[in-house]
């Protein structure tokens, strides 16, 4: 690793090969980001190498920001790219000092104050770099199979916000295997079919016109089936920031999935990136989502963006029997200002509203603040999301015929 500031009387062959070795470094830099969880591909390494040669790299505070503009989109990711800055470009024994301090952290006993997630990542990522133990060659080889399902239990009790870079890269796998299966429902558009259990009479008799008349075939028809229209609004502000990232690897693999899926993201604003989660690639989808989201990690206000919601997309996306799926903890910045009425709307105007709060996971849980106060009467279902055997829970939720109202109000009572 090279330092900041080249000097100034070094011959040209000299800076030819420090320059050289800058790019190297900012590319194992890009390495270090990328296992730290942030995405950073090669347009951003290129971007990065670009504006290093533009500055005067012997300015640290200029270095970082030149650094930290060309390879990060998202604000949430500015905690985790300031620690690996900090740690990489210090000194050459960076990756060995945060090996070491993550070895002592595991050894530690278990405090109640952890540390920041940012350099936890980023210390996991340097630690990553040491390559593992090789086993003897006599050695057989052994697997225990008792400690491999013990640990996807673990992985699937754990909270998104206590996991760590690999739990969450983990969390994310396990996320694209799971299936949501289509709840299909009857339209009233039908289909031909030779063994469907209606009689299309206009088409048996428009098809006889062309034999002279004469009726051969009976033409038949069935109803056409399809899965109910999807909803998601989803909270993005600083207190659901964590959860927003891992559920939105969900929602891209059910946009990808279902047919008549909208999403959107509100935290002082509301957003529509049902378009963007429709890229077959995550990362891409990603991208464009963060461009298209300036109130990322903000604050909340849930009763303008659900006024918002029903003034301008609830007459488009709301027919057919849709399910809305609304994903916050209900901490609401204006109080419980207008939240009411237009939780009401929302939910006359759709077939099933589910509540998806985090909050819920703690055994103690009790609707104090004005928010949930104001939104819990207005809500069919109630449930939490803050891991994956969550997920799955909702998932099986959907994929079963939705009961009636009346029913669910009487469960409720």
């Amino acid at each position: 690793m090279i330092a900041l500031a080249p000097d100034q009387d070094r011959a040209p062959d000299d800076a030819k090969l420090e320059v050289g070795r800058l790019g190297a470094n900012i590319m194992h830099f890009a390495r270090l980001l990328r296992r730290a969880g942030l995405p950073v591909g090669p347009s951003e390494t290129l971007a990065a190498q670009q504006a290093a040669s533009l500055i005067d790299i012997g300015n640290k505070a200029e270095a970082r920001t030149a650094l930290r503009t060309a390879m990060i989109h998202r604000h949430e990711h500015q905690d985790v790219f300031d620690q690996a800055f900090a740690l990489f470009w210090r000194d050459p024994a960076a990756a060995e000092q945060a090996a070491a301090m993550a070895l002592m952290e595991a050894q530690k006993e278990k405090q109640i104050d952890r540390p920041p997630p940012a350099a936890r990542r980023v210390a996991e990522a340097m630690a990553s770099k040491r390559p593992p133990p090789s086993k003897p060659k006599d050695e057989p080889p052994h697997i225990d199979a008792v400690l491999t399902v013990s640990e996807r239990e673990r992985l699937q009790a754990m909270d998104f916000e206590a996991m760590s870079a690999a739990e969450i890269n983990a969390a994310k796998r396990e996320i694209k295997r799971l299936q949501l299966p289509l709840d299909l429902r009857r339209t009233r558009r039908m289909r031909p079919d030779a063994t469907g259990p209606a009689t299309d009479l206009r088409r048996t008799i428009r098809d006889s016109l062309r034999q002279g008349g004469e009726i051969f075939d009976i033409a038949r028809t069935r109803q056409i089936t399809r899965p109910p229209p999807l909803v998601v609004l989803c909270d993005i502000s600083g207190s659901m920031s964590r959860y927003a990232q891992i559920l939105l690897h969900f929602l891209h693999a059910v946009a990808n999935e279902r047919d008549r899926v909208h999403i959107f993201l509100f935290g002082t604003r509301l957003s529509n990136i049902s378009r963007q989660l429709r890229h077959r690639d995550p990362e891409v989808s990603f991208q464009m989502v963060s461009h298209v989201v300036p109130d990322w990690s903000g604050g909340t206000r849930i009763g303008e963006a659900l006024e918002q919601f029903n003034r301008s997309w609830s007459r488009r996306v709301l027919g057919q029997g849709a399910v809305v799926l609304l994903i916050t903890d209900g901490l609401d910045r204006d109080g419980a200002h207008g939240l009411a009425e237009n939780m009401d709307r929302l939910h006359r105007s759709c077939t099933r509203l589910i509540w998806l709060n985090p909050l819920l996971r703690w055994s103690g849980f009790e609707p104090k603040s004005q928010g949930i106060r104001a939104m819990l009467p207005h809500v069919d279902e109630f449930r939490p999301v803050h891991n994956l055997a969550s997920l799955r829970t909702l998932i099986d939720l959907l994929s079963r015929p939705a009961p009636s109202r009346g029913a669910m109000q009487r469960n409720s009572a």
